[in-house]
């Protein structure tokens, strides 16, 4: 699969928006994707975001929160106008982004959800995402990021 595009880069390139890939070598016994990202690739773990896909009140919603951190699922459903937050099931999370868990990126899904970026974000010229499967990412302006996936901003990270 190395050197082929995924539908993340690909939006990338259809749109002209500027980007460069990452990829590294994947640890499959690491406890955290994000964190050996951020490890394997020498960045700032506040600077590289995982992509995690919840239900709010029964609607899939993605937040977008830096790896060095967890998703504040309460928080995530009053950003959607929600109350509950849960995370959603792996397979739910597959079907409805069209990537596998451990390489979802919030660019080029399959079902437009609605997504959350954590407010850190614009704290950072460029943020590291998932380029859509594991080993893969994508270096971006939170603007453009913001821009493609028509993102709000908001304060998502437990720490």
């Amino acid at each position: 699969m190395a050197g082929k595009g995924t539908p993340a880069t690909s939006l990338l390139v259809r749109r002209k928006v500027p980007f460069t890939t990452h990829p590294y070598q994947v640890d499959p016994a690491a406890p955290s994707y994000g964190l050996a990202a951020a490890a394997a690739l020498g960045v700032e773990p506040g600077r590289v975001f995982k992509t995690l896909v919840a239900t709010v009140d029964g609607r899939l919603a993605v937040g977008v929160v830096p790896v060095s951190g967890s998703l504040d699922l309460k928080a995530l459903a009053a950003a959607v106008g929600g109350k509950r937050g849960a995370m959603a099931e792996p397979a739910a999370a597959e079907r409805a982004t069209g990537y596998v868990t451990g390489g979802i990126s919030p660019l080029g899904q399959r079902t437009r959800l609605p997504i959350v970026l954590d407010a850190t974000a614009p704290d950072w010229s460029t943020v590291f995402v998932s380029g859509g499967r594991r080993g893969l990412q994508i270096e971006i302006t939170p603007g453009d990021l913001v821009d493609l996936t028509g993102a709000t901003l908001a304060p998502l990270t437990a720490l």
